[in-house]
């Protein structure tokens, strides 16, 4: 079977064409920015072309009905128009400064505005599993490791940062350290703020168990909690990949990065508690609105739970 055609783009119209070899010669960006701009000024041939204008003769609300088409009708995502609009902007300014324009109709132009994604958080028994996960095969100092790192992300909320700065080898550098008896762990959070916070049960156990592996893959002298099989501090790409490693062999059904689990956390700790100043403090929020989103996704569970099991609830099967 033959393969089929690739369908021919048209050529860019000359002025247009003018301002992509700028972009190439000139300005000398990536080959991939380039491919961008070619796509958003083929855009804008095509959206003049619909509407019968010479784009050098766009006027202002002609350009805000080209942005409501986007968004609306072409369902182009807010990151999509800015990104567009930007690619559209430099192309007036740059026929201004050649005098081909006398105004800039995409300037005060704005993106509409894109929702803020909720934070994804795994469910109650996916963290468990997650959690009580153990690799048999594995080696023993490894696995402890990787078992206290999950017991830390998801038990005590940290930043993927704060757990890379921890060390078992306390001195005037440290960023954060251990308190066993004490069962907490001071952590460096974000705007340089410390912060204690309390060890659950199984994160202490964990913790110990780590440690009393932890000198058969250290290198002498070094203070990180956490090392790699060099025996140096292990980075946060390291963590990453062996949290995603770990959780599909737990059998998780989506991606698992760490600061998912700081969301599980948070999001399981608020519906057990309800209590949002507490999680506050547990997090390092410093404002109490960046904590009330997990408010949302609280909400969003008791209104799954509603729907499962309140007679209300439950539509009826057939008439009366």
């Amino acid at each position: 079977m033959e393969a089929a055609a690739v369908k021919e783009l048209p050529p860019l119209a000359p002025p247009l064409a003018a301002y992509l070899d700028f972009i190439r010669v000139e300005r000398k960006l990536a080959p991939r920015t380039q491919a961008l701009y070619e796509d958003g000024l083929r855009r804008l041939q095509d959206f003049a072309e619909h509407d019968g204008i010479e784009p050098r003769r766009l006027q202002i609300n002609q350009a805000r009905r080209w942005i409501a088409r986007l968004h609306g009708q072409q369902q182009l995502a807010p990151r999509s128009i800015s990104l567009l609009l930007s690619i559209w902007r430099g192309l007036y300014r740059w026929w201004g400064r050649q005098q081909l324009v006398a105004l800039n109709p995409f300037d005060g132009l704005r993106a509409p505005k894109a929702g803020k994604p909720l934070p994804k958080a795994l469910g109650v028994d996916d963290a468990m599993q997650l959690a009580e996960h153990h690799a048999p095969a594995a080696d023993p100092a490894t696995e402890a490791r990787d078992a206290c790192i999950v017991e830390l992300l998801y038990g005590c909320g940290l930043r993927i940062g704060e757990l890379v700065g921890l060390d078992a080898v306390v001195d005037s550098t440290s960023l954060g350290w251990l308190d066993l008896l004490g069962a907490e762990i001071f952590v460096l959070g974000k705007g340089s703020k410390r912060r204690s916070v309390p060890l659950g049960k199984a994160a202490l156990t964990a913790l110990e168990a780590w440690l009393a592996r932890r000198a058969a893959l250290a290198m002498a002298g070094e203070a990180a909690l956490f090392v790699g099989r060099r025996g140096a501090r292990l980075q946060a790409p390291q963590i990453r990949q062996m949290l995603k490693q770990r959780a599909l062999a737990a059998g998780m059904p989506a991606h698992v990065h760490p600061h998912m689990l700081r969301h599980s956390f948070a999001t399981h700790l608020l519906q057990s508690s309800g209590d949002l100043r507490a999680v506050q403090e547990l997090l390092g929020h410093a404002h109490i609105t960046t904590t009330q989103v997990y408010t949302q996704l609280d909400f969003q569970h008791l209104a799954k739970v509603y729907d499962a099991a309140h007679p209300r609830a439950k539509k009826k099967s057939g008439p009366a």
